[in-house]
């Protein structure tokens, strides 16, 4: 089914139509995978053998058909969608097929917590302007030009930071993931370039607002429970909240800051990818739309 999204026009694909794509040996053992999740961020092997893995398969004809190296794909959407687990599992089903595939998130690339302090944009941290945007798109350049021992940032999710004097070392890989929640932003203020100039495919992970809410603050109260517990944690303070608190607090982080940023930023980018996954409340794909036209008889061509 053809669907319209506002910019484009997509091909659309029920859970079930996706599936008839053969996964060919794009799988994962459930052991290889169970290591792959992130903090309550299911991810069943059905979803790796029905959803995934098909992409892969189509992503190798649109590899065979062009030369880009290394192959850049930007994985966007909300906090909480997936995005990280669904990175993780691209890049070792990619891997299987003998290539060299690199993830790199955006996070290393925000601004460390004492500039944004500075700027008064902790409270904003994850909208574009807390992200060094130039030194994202110097990476990217320098990535396509073939540069070697490039250095990205290392980000601790615990510490809330930029990890000082540590760095990610990407080597000419035939393959870039870069995961991250604006990454199909536009250009900054300064600069005319934008990082989608870079892209060879980009995903979006889609999913009802009201579900990603529910999400986050489950995944908020697991974290309170366990890496907020640690005295290096950045929200070590909120290690004895109560049930209630705990869900009353991850409910206020969201309205206030995660959300805004969705509906403001982060969801206006989605009709800019080339394929929008949308999930269902029990976190399954349940929709696949594609950019491009594909021929479901015989070859698939994308």
């Amino acid at each position: 089914m053809r669907r319209d999204t506002s910019a484009y026009f997509y091909d659309s694909f029920t859970r079930q139509q996706w599936a008839r794509f053969d996964a060919g040996n794009y799988r994962l053992a459930p052991a290889a995978l169970t290591l792959l999740k992130g903090v309550n961020e299911p991810m069943p092997v059905a979803e790796v053998e029905e959803v995934i893995g098909p992409l892969c398969r189509l992503l190798d004809i649109q590899m065979e058909a062009d030369d880009a190296r290394p192959f850049v794909i930007a994985v966007a959407g909300s906090v909480a969608v997936g995005k990280s687990t669904f990175a993780r599992v691209l890049r070792a089903l990619l891997a299987q097929a003998g290539r060299t595939v690199e993830l790199v998130a955006t996070d290393g690339f925000l601004w460390p917590t004492a500039v944004l302090e500075a700027r008064n944009l902790m409270l904003r941290k994850g909208f574009p302007e807390s992200y060094d945007l130039e030194r994202m798109l110097v990476f990217l350049a320098e990535l396509k030009e073939g540069k070697s021992e490039l250095r990205v940032p290392v980000y601790s999710h615990e510490l809330y930071d930029i990890v000082p004097g540590q760095f990610q070392i990407i080597n000419q890989p035939q393959v870039l993931i870069l995961e991250g929640l604006n990454v199909l932003q536009g250009s900054s203020r300064d600069s005319a370039a934008v990082a989608a100039d870079y892209f060879d495919f980009s995903v979006y992970l889609d999913a009802d607002e009201n579900d990603v809410e529910q999400w986050y603050v489950e995944r908020f109260s697991v974290l309170q429970g366990t890496v907020f517990q640690r005295p290096t944690s950045y929200f070590h303070h909120f290690k004895d909240l109560r049930p209630a608190e705990v869900r009353k607090t991850g409910q206020g982080i969201w309205q206030s800051i995660n959300l805004p940023n969705l509906l403001q930023n982060i969801q206006p980018t989605r009709e800019r990818a080339s394929v929008i996954l949308r999930k269902s409340q029990s976190h399954a794909v349940q929709e696949v739309l594609w950019r491009h036209s594909i021929n479901v008889r015989g070859r698939q061509r994308v």
